[in-house]
């Protein structure tokens, strides 16, 4: 996610000390010391190729959905049943998605990947997937995407195939533009229209419009702590982020995106009347979760930005479960 790689789809900095220290070339096996090393062999080069052992950049992309969806049925009054099917489904959808934006990126990063320490053993950069073996992954990928997304009511379809243009351009704006993370926003969000209009069968943008606008400004908070994991590389090969355009004012440039990440879903609350559990939970716990994150964030350390990147599931989390929370306490008898 960021200069290499989409929101959460990333290497963790210990796979280098996880792989062999001569694995750029398909001829030497990778120890990846996790599951993926339990696959057969012609299979984990594809499961490291989705991310799948690293399910950040899954839960990154499925947050938004969660939020649109909880919040839709709240105004909705929607059955549980319905509410849960829903969340399975963009679960589901999430997942395959995710791993589709990773061999979208690598594909057109093998170039950069392969001169990069933290991303030398990708796949693709390092020869274990060929990029004719990847596309054919890549769209047995996109049509389980497609059967998922079938699924939802025809504006819905039409909207979520929309979004395949965002997904595919997020690689090469690192390339031309020193803001790739806006786009990954755009992207990564997207879920948050989404949901609402599969719940709906239509849009609320009084609602919706302030929730994905809040979250394009939460990803340009976590992927430009991303970004500065790779910021020395990036300047060698000429890989742009906000990491760099930022520089030093990187904490004042995300404390404004944290304030209005926060403050657009207070509005989008606000909009779609919810009650003090949300205030409470959604919106003073996200707020803190993120002023502990910019706070104690080390821009210079990329084990600590890959650790507060990480962090973000549970900022996600934490913004979902006010929505919960708010949602029964207004369905429970008591409150009726």
């Amino acid at each position: 996610m960021t200069s290499r790689s989409q929101k959460q789809q990333q290497d963790d900095p210990e796979d280098l000390k996880q792989a062999s220290t001569n694995n750029t070339t398909a001829t030497v096996p990778i120890k990846y010391n996790n599951f993926i090393d339990r696959l057969p062999a012609s299979w984990a080069p594809y499961a490291f190729l989705t991310r799948i052992d690293k399910p950040i950049g899954t839960w990154l992309l499925y947050w938004p959905c969660a939020w649109s969806i909880t919040m839709a049925a709240t105004q909705q009054q929607a059955p549980l049943s319905t509410t849960l099917g829903m969340l399975t489904l963009f679960g589901i959808g999430a997942i395959t998605m995710r791993g589709a934006g990773c061999t979208i990126n690598d594909l057109w990063d093998r170039d950069i990947d392969d001169k990069v320490e933290r991303t030398k053993i990708r796949p693709i950069a390092s020869g274990a997937v060929t990029p004719r073996q990847a596309i054919t992954f890549l769209a047995g990928q996109l049509t389980v995407g497609l059967a998922v997304l079938t699924q939802l009511n025809n504006y819905s379809i039409l909207l979520g195939a929309s979004s395949l243009s965002l997904v595919v351009t997020y690689p090469l704006m690192k390339r031309i533009t020193y803001w790739p993370q806006v786009v990954l926003g755009l992207a990564f969000n997207w879920g948050a229209l989404l949901g609402w209009s599969a719940m709906t069968g239509g849009l609320d943008l009084s609602v919706a419009g302030p929730l994905y606008a809040g979250g394009v400004a939460w990803t340009l908070v976590y992927d430009t702590i991303y970004a500065h994991q790779d910021k020395k590389d990036d300047i060698k090969i000429g890989v742009k982020s906000t990491a760099l355009r930022f520089g030093e004012k990187t904490p004042q440039w995300l404390g404004g995106f944290a304030t209005t990440f926060v403050s657009m879903t207070a509005l989008a609350g606000y909009m779609n009347d919810q009650g003090a559990p949300f205030y409470l939970i959604s919106v003073l716990g996200t707020a803190a979760h993120l002023a502990w994150q910019l706070r104690t964030v080390d821009y210079n350390s990329p084990a600590d930005c890959w650790s507060k990147f990480k962090s973000n599931t549970w900022a996600g989390g934490i913004l979902w479960s006010g929505i919960v929370v708010d949602a029964l306490v207004k369905a429970s008898p008591i409150m009726s």
